[in-house]
């Protein structure tokens, strides 16, 4: 019986949580926005290495030793600049041109399109450090939204959004974006440019070039432990225009 009960509580919880996935894009999807559910992201990768041995951890020390060897002589080709990888929990590093691969085969991220969107982000109650993060293509090149839940001090988790283009802090100065919340007659707008990946996600939330949530204003615009953030995108910069003959 108490078998049957736990499973019966189960399908409920399943059927809660996908009507609020369906409130939410109904709500925004009649403003004509395109809405990402997007759930705290996994690292697939090291999770398959907790359990590496000393042998297998000097050989992936010496793969890195060997990576940075190769970028010093390439410095002059931006695509093969060193960086890591923006989540918290990922020790990878590689080359610019090959982090958006990464994200997808080792944290299962997919790309979106469009310059405007709404972020979703669900389990905003789980313990810090945790990261939610989606890629998106526009404007010819790719972007991503990374949110982390994170205690800058030890008992006051706060939330940081901030948007990193993939490319050089030079390409990143020809963008604009905003982040916006709005709920229960409540806005709340954070406009900037977006930072270079090559810019570590930690010392951007060190500066404080971004936008911060301490616990309580995240929960006035929460909706169940969700969190949705409106994104825009612009190019501050248009492309010079011939003219005509």
């Amino acid at each position: 019986m108490l078998f049957f009960t736990q499973c019966f509580g189960a399908v409920l919880d399943l059927l809660h949580l996908r009507f609020q996935h369906y409130q939410a894009k109904r709500v925004f999807s009649s403003a004509g926005q395109l809405v990402c559910v997007v759930h705290p992201t996994q690292n697939l990768q090291n999770g398959s290495n907790r359990n590496a041995t000393p042998e297998e951890d000097s050989s992936q020390r010496k793969d890195q030793y060997l990576c940075h060897q190769s970028v010093k002589v390439s410095v002059n080709d931006p695509q093969l600049t060193s960086c890591t990888c923006p989540l918290y929990s990922c020790k990878w590093e590689g080359h610019l041109e090959v982090i958006v691969s990464h994200l997808i085969q080792s944290h299962t991220i997919n790309i979106l399109h469009g310059t405007e969107m709404v972020f979703l982000a669900m389990d905003m109650h789980l313990p810090a450090p945790v990261d939610w993060i989606i890629t998106h293509s526009c404007l010819g090149h790719h972007f991503l939204l990374v949110l982390r839940k994170h205690e800058k001090y030890q008992g006051f988790p706060q939330f940081f959004a901030t948007m990193m283009l993939i490319g050089t802090s030079a390409q990143a100065q020809n963008f604009n974006y905003k982040l916006e919340l709005n709920r229960n007659r409540r806005r709340l707008t954070w406009e900037s440019t977006p930072r270079s990946v090559l810019d570590c996600v930690d010392s951007v939330i060190t500066n404080g070039d971004c936008l911060i949530l301490n616990a309580s204003v995240a929960q006035l615009f929460s909706d169940n432990g969700s969190l949705a953030i409106g994104i825009a995108i612009t190019a501050s910069k248009p492309c010079p225009v011939e003219p005509e003959k």
